[in-house]
């Protein structure tokens, strides 16, 4: 009995170890996104990155105009990681990607993207 309850306190610690990295990544928000509007021709998205906010989205090409300033770092599918201040009032042309884009700047971070179809 004393060596049952020794290996159930053994594999609950063991549970709670393996549990952690686990825990860790469900607190990782995503950034909300909003369709303003979709049609034949083209989807227009507002997307809105708070402080720590991560996408993991596969996105198409397309044109980003910026809201609000920003500073993003990227990770591509190599594990290579950049970082970029995004300053409002401005657009830029994005090929398709799937990179990793997480905020790490202390503001929120509006972008609105333009995608053709």
């Amino acid at each position: 009995m004393f060596t049952a309850r020794i290996l159930g306190a053994a594999a609950l610690a063991l549970g709670f170890i393996d549990i952690g990295p686990v825990q860790a990544q469900a607190r990782e928000r995503a950034p909300v996104s909003k369709v303003l509007l979709e049609n034949n021709k083209v989807r227009v998205i507002e997307t809105t990155f708070l402080p720590g906010d991560v996408s993991r989205a596969v996105r198409k090409p397309r044109t980003d105009y910026i809201v609000t300033d920003g500073k993003l770092e990227r990770t591509g599918k190599d594990g290579k990681k950049s970082v970029s201040e995004r300053r409002g009032g401005t657009a830029v042309w994005m090929e398709a990607d799937s990179d990793v884009v997480r905020n790490v700047g202390k503001t929120t971070y509006v972008v609105i993207e333009i995608e053709n179809k």
